[in-house]
């Protein structure tokens, strides 16, 4: 006889199909597929640098978007490898005191005068830890880049009411003043009607039905597909 013998309890029954959504304030839907939105806006440009907001996806809570960062390398300039500066600091909204002129700012206002920066905002954790915010909140997410460029994204929720949405940009040391760009938030708000959920239920018990959704220049058409059916 073995030391060790294997358990004779009965096998624990399976788990329900969960599929775990986090609140809408942390990031963009896994469960929805959002829609592109036809913006780009170039906020600051000077001789060397260049920041624009580019990559606008919109859900039904919120706003995925990119900054994107260039630097132009002058003729003769060898030390343009060297002097390029890492433009973000993530833990500049924790850091009390003035901000660095290394740091760039990036934020958004509301038409109805509320906003959120990367800078002194509120974060996704509100006053606790599942408790939801009470101000928009632009939380950074993937970022990427190499020699002269990095791609920034972020995540704005909620979705921004009809008017004007204004953003702003600011990097001292680079010599880009505060500089503060509008564009109409309605084809944002059309765009997030357009987006697309995978699955109606993410409980147990989910039935996915077999279905096809084409988005063709803002038009929506649906081509549904017969069920299979079961055999007698």
């Amino acid at each position: 006889m073995s030391f060790f013998e294997p358990p004779s309890l009965p096998e624990p029954p399976e788990p329900p199909l969960e599929i775990p959504e986090p609140e809408p304030w942390f990031g963009a839907s896994h469960n929805e597929l959002g829609a592109p939105v036809l913006l780009r806006v170039v906020l600051a440009r000077t001789d060397q640098v260049a920041v624009a907001v580019v990559g606008v996806t919109a859900y039904t809570a919120g706003v995925s978007l990119t900054l994107a960062v260039r630097w132009r390398r002058v003729s003769g300039d060898e030390n343009f490898y060297s002097e390029q500066e890492f433009p973000f600091d993530f833990r500049a909204r924790w850091r009390p005191g003035e901000l660095p002129p290394e740091l760039l700012r990036f934020g958004v206002q509301f038409s109805d005068g509320r906003k959120a920066t990367t800078v002194g905002g509120e974060t996704p954790f509100g006053d606790g830890m599942g408790q939801r915010p009470t101000r928009p909140i632009l939380s950074e997410s993937r970022g990427s880049g190499s020699e002269g460029e990095w791609d920034q994204d972020y995540w704005l929720w909620p979705l921004p009411p009809p008017g004007a949405l204004t953003f702003a940009v600011e990097w001292p040391s680079k010599g880009l003043e505060l500089t503060m760009h509008e564009v109409d938030a309605g084809p944002i708000l059309e765009a997030a009607e357009l987006s697309e959920p995978l699955w109606p239920d993410s409980g147990s018990g989910l039935r996915m039905s077999s279905s096809q959704s084409t988005i063709v220049l803002g038009s929506v058409s649906h081509e549904e597909l017969p069920e299979h059916e079961e055999p007698a």
